[in-house]
């Protein structure tokens, strides 16, 4: 009975031996090197081992049929290995190295990101905004980033080259189509909206996303706040007006409103103007912004709205008339956007949105008026897909409607109307490729087909991302982007064409515990430019796009705030070398928004003892060119260099409360914007001329501001 209990045993355990399946193989990285403890297993059972120093594996399996293999390694994308079991043997193995959004390369060329949660954010929210000479505009702290050019008399961004127009506005991912104060001529203008509505701004210089088009140069971003952290009520009182603005919370939803009020008027009585102009009516303003928004589950809506009614009036010098030139202004604008963003299964990520603008002015000079009237609104939807941390795609469709006119009222009685009426489509689908932790993709293309101009364009944008050590990387990009004309051109002549720019851009980033570096090489071809055969844009002119142009130069950037115990500095210098044959240029010249040189340093520091943040900034642009028509040569002579040395010190009285001064140039710099000429020359021959001049040298600003909140620490320094 005992031999007959003992053979079955072995007959058993000899059957159980032949049923087993041999797993093996070996693990490497994609350098052909072991990777020793990498869990290996098949999927839904206990089987399994781990690679071994030499990075080789084996154990054995009952399993029978179609079978997957799991490895599975820290700071390793996992492989899966599917068939029969039988096949499962002898297997070369090459793990890839896990991306790691903390760690990895960004593509973030032609970029500076301002966000609390941005790894490559060059600089904060707090930073736009506590910028000496910066007033609390946002645009204003930006002109003192490498890559823009300073023109004292406009205000708006001038990057690389471009004109004004050339850079756009968005919030929230919706175009903005007035984003500045409506202003005089000379007269700077300011951005509509208040910084502490937005939690992150993105400045793009160039080789921006396929995202976003209609624009030349470069394009902004803006972000409203999800959701906020408390309840709270910001009160300000400055010499310059007044502002209110309160946060309220309830369960998911929530509503921030900011209020205020901007009266020159006291100001104006106080601090005497240069000669060359006479306020007749101080620049008024009142305006209003409120962001509603709800969070569901896997969802968040947003609705941003803001109002502005401003007015001014004031008499100019004007070389041509031999009294003062009076010019009145009252602007209304509105705008309203709308998004919604929901995330489905399997990484999907559905966005849509809607914005409407409107904007009516009333202008007069010398005894005519003048009422311009613009209406435009986006639509937009974008789809987003996380196929792995490896590949992420973009794409979606947008609309734009426009409807623009004007009417000239002269002394005589006549009028002259012009409107244009413009729909415009775009596609577009961008992707994300990271072959490494070291090297990244984003390429992707842009079509754009404009109805009034009968007119389809398609734009190929691609960058590149190589992270060259730990600290550092190299990056690449080209691109095409298109504008529509200018509406004052196109409003007489329909059958232009778009715009164009290509872009080329080599950079290098550096970032390491409280330091940034960026150095930036760029060349931009302009093609297909308007000109124009009059002095002026009119609607009897010949219009074509024989222009063309090039801007090409270099952007140096340097930031720290670890160096020196609670000082907090950054310097950007710009090398420009730009010319255009465009508009009503006899010749190439460079215009006369493109200086050679900008330098800018700004600099923070905390003095704990006296519960103060101080500031300076410091603004350098070389000479501007200017037309002398006692000169044979077009555009052939400079303006002086423009200097500003502006000062800030926000003293905390308590937590919540700040008395704050800032003064602009500080030192009294005579800044010359340019000159203008008489349109006839004198007895001798010569064209006499004028300086144009800041209609103050030095500009004071005193603020005291109060925040009521129930954690009692929270301010409104991030604001100022």
């Amino acid at each position: 009975m005992l031999k007959l209990v003992f053979t079955f045993i072995l007959f058993f355990s000899t059957s159980l031996t032949f049923c087993q399946t041999l797993i093996s193989g070996k693990v490497t990285n994609s350098k052909g090197s072991p990777i020793a403890g990498a869990n290996v297993y098949l999927e839904g059972t206990y089987d399994g081992a781990s690679t071994e120093a030499n990075g080789t594996f084996s154990f054995e399996t009952a399993e029978k049929g179609s079978q997957t293999l799991i490895i599975s390694m820290l700071s390793y994308d996992t492989y899966y290995e599917m068939g029969e079991v039988s096949y499962l043997n002898n297997l070369s193995i090459e793990l890839r190295e896990a991306i790691n959004e903390l760690t990895g390369v960004t593509l973030t060329v032609g970029t500076f990101k301002a966000g609390d949660n941005s790894k490559v954010a060059a600089l904060k929210p707090l930073d736009i905004v506590t910028t000496a000479g910066a007033a609390g505009d946002f645009v204003a702290a930006l002109q003192t980033l490498p890559g823009t050019s300073t023109v004292s008399e406009d205000g708006r961004l001038f990057v690389r080259g471009g004109a004004a127009g050339e850079t756009q506005v968005f919030v929230d991912g919706m175009r903005v189509f007035q984003p500045f104060n409506a202003t005089a001529n000379n007269i700077p203008t300011r951005g509509r909206f208040s910084p502490f509505l937005f939690k992150g701004i993105t400045f793009s210089t160039g080789g921006y996303s396929a995202e976003y088009g209609q624009a030349l140069s470069s394009v902004l971003l803006l972000n409203t706040e999800d959701m906020p952290k408390q309840e709270k009520t910001d009160i300000s009182i400055m010499s310059v007006g007044g502002g209110l603005g309160h946060t309220e919370i309830w369960g998911n939803q929530s509503l921030s409103i900011n209020t205020s009020y901007i009266n020159l008027a006291p100001y104006q009585s106080l601090v005497p103007n240069n000669q060359g102009a006479r306020w007749k009516k101080p620049y008024e303003s009142i305006s209003g912004e409120a962001v509603f928004r709800s969070k569901g589950e896997k969802s968040m809506f947003k609705f941003y709205t803001g109002f502005n009614h401003s007015a001014l009036g004031i008499e100019q010098e004007d070389i041509n008339y031999d009294d003062y030139l009076p010019f009145n202004l009252k602007n209304n604008n509105l705008y309203v956007n709308a998004s919604y963003k929901h995330f489905l299964e399997n990484e999907w990520t559905f966005t849509t949105g809607a914005s409407l603008s409107s904007d009516r002015n009333k202008i007069g000079v010398l005894n005519d008026d003048i009422k311009t009237e613009e209406t435009a609104s986006h639509l937009k939807f974008k789809v987003k897909k996380n196929f792995s941390s490896r590949f992420q795609l973009n794409f979606g469709a947008e609309h734009f409607i426009t409807n623009y006119d004007d009417i000239l009222m002269m002394e005589d009685g006549l009028s002259f109307k012009s409107e244009l009426k413009e729909n415009l489509s775009g596609i577009f689908s961008e992707a994300d490729i990271f072959f490494s932790n070291r090297l990244a993709m984003k390429v992707g293309a842009r079509g754009e087909y404009s109805q009034v101009m009968n007119d389809f364009t398609i734009s190929p944008r691609a960058s590149l991302a190589y992270k060259s050590s730990d600290k550092g990387q190299f990056s690449l990009a080209y691109g095409d982007f298109y504008q529509n004309p200018n509406t004052n051109f196109l409003k007489f002549d329909n059958g232009l064409k778009s715009e164009k720019t290509a872009h080329y851009i080599l950079n290098y980033q550096y970032i390491n515990d409280g330091k940034t570096f960026r150095a930036e090489a760029y060349y931009k071809d302009y093609k297909n430019l308007v000109k124009y055969n009059t002095e002026e844009a009119l609607f009897n002119s010949n219009y074509t796009n024989l222009g063309s142009g090039y801007a090409s130069g270099v952007d140096v950037f340097w930031r720290d705030n670890k160096s020196i115990k609670n000082l907090d500095y950054w310097i950007s210098y710009s090398y420009l070398n730009s010319e255009r044959d465009y508009l009503n240029f006899e010749k190439k010249a460079t215009p006369n928004f493109a200086p050679n040189h900008n330098f800018s340093l700004v600099t923070k520091y905390w003095i704990n003892d006296w519960r103060s943040q101080v500031g300076a900034s410091y603004s350098y642009g070389s000479g501007r060119p200017y037309d002398n028509p006692n000169s044979s040569e077009f555009l052939g002579e400079k303006t002086k260099s423009y200097n500003n040395l502006s000062v800030n010190w926000a003293y905390l009285i308590s937590p919540q409360k700040i008395l704050y001064l800032s003064v602009n140039n500080v030192l009294g710099f005579n800044n010359v914007n340019g000159y203008q000429y008489a349109n006839t020359p004198d007895v001798n021959g010569t064209f006499n001329r004028r300086s144009i001049r800041p209609t103050a040298d030095t500009f004071f600003f005193v603020g005291f501001f109060w925040t009521i909140s129930t954690d009692k620490k929270s301010n409104q320094l991030d604001n100022l």
